[in-house]
């Protein structure tokens, strides 16, 4: 198994990568802020997991990724979707339930697929998606494809027995998935160390030999460099990785969750000395790639682009009653020549 590696250097980036690292981190920052609010005002209806604090994580290994590359994740999915350059438009619409959505308004928050973007979901069932993701690599290495499949899982998915099956075979079978724990500390609402007898989560695939290493989640940089490292073993047929990225949610849990397993002055330290937003745009000042005005500029026209999503959400119609009956059961099974 490989070493615990700690970066000792930024990599290296151009201006306009590090701006766009910015802009995408910001995109879902705002979005997520405008979903709080819509779900506060009853325009969105069941369970809501907002991203806002861990928005290094899905950008940083975007960026690693490349055209072709899957994705599969959790219920605490927005931010996975409009990093891999899915509409900001029929994602809110999909979490109002409206036809515009990426589900027609049938899936909510946890169940929007993208085929044209290679997002398999937002599954809510907890660790479901690990095996899915290691099958997603599977069909990519039967049919000799150049793609890796990233699978994303928390910290509290990390206990589930499924995901070591699921190690077991990837190993087995060299199978080209990026096993991606998101470890925000908290799951559901208990700790790590109150859960986890073995804190370091991605030491377990030692197991099956599987290499891997724990990532500074809070530092796009960092995880896009770690995400390179991984993407390189699995394009080169040496089989899975583990990326234990070690992050923060400054929400509760879902939008119903008060959060009272944690102090507030916790979260406003996390919020003051390691967001990962704030990081970059210092970057961006103190190395004279943006000025204040060019930044709030940015913020203003990612604010626009939430803004028309938002109305976009609420001015599409509910699906039609007779759309309950469609995409059920598929008519003709795909067949490959």
């Amino acid at each position: 198994m490989a070493a615990r590696r700690t970066t000792t250097k930024k990599p290296n980036v151009s201006k306009e990568e590090l701006l766009g690292y910015y802009r995408d981190m910001l995109l879902i920052r705002r979005f997520e802020e405008k979903a709080g609010q819509l779900y506060g005002m009853g325009l969105i209806g069941g369970f809501c997991h907002l991203y806002i604090g861990q928005e290094a994580v899905v950008v940083g290994l975007e960026a690693a990724a490349e055209e072709g590359d899957k994705r599969v994740t959790s219920y605490r999915d927005h931010g996975h979707m409009l990093a891999c350059g899915m509409d900001p438009k029929g994602v809110m619409a999909e979490l109002t339930g409206r036809e515009g959505g990426y589900s027609k308004g049938k899936g909510g928050s946890m169940h929007m697929f993208s085929k044209e973007k290679h997002f398999y979901g937002g599954h809510g069932i907890v660790g479901a998606q690990v095996p899915i993701g290691a099958g997603l690599a599977f069909s990519d290495k039967y049919r000799g494809d150049d793609r890796v499949t990233f699978t994303y899982f928390g910290d509290g998915a990390a206990n589930q027995g499924q995901v070591y099956e699921t190690y077991n075979m990837a190993e087995l079978w060299d199978l080209p998935v990026i096993f991606v724990i998101e470890n925000n500390q908290y799951a559901m609402g208990t700790s790590v160390a109150r859960s986890t007898k073995s804190p370091s989560l991605w030491e377990r695939g030692a197991a099956y030999g599987i290499p891997g290493e724990e990532v500074d989640g809070m530092d796009v940089l960092a995880v896009k460099e770690a995400g390179e490292r991984a993407v390189a073993q699995c394009r080169e047929g040496k089989g899975p990785y583990i990326l234990e990225v070690k992050t923060y949610r400054y929400r509760g849990h879902s939008m119903s969750d008060p959060a009272k397993y944690r102090t507030r002055e916790e979260v406003q330290k996390m919020r003051e000395e390691r967001d990962c937003i704030e990081s970059v745009r210092q970057l961006l000042l103190t190395g004279n790639h943006a000025t204040e005005d060019e930044l709030k500029a940015i913020d203003k026209e990612i604010k626009d682009v939430v803004n028309e999503a938002a109305e976009f959400s609420k001015e599409s119609p509910e699906p039609a009653l007779e759309e309950l009956w469609t995409d059920i059961y598929a008519d003709v099974a795909p067949q490959n020549a």
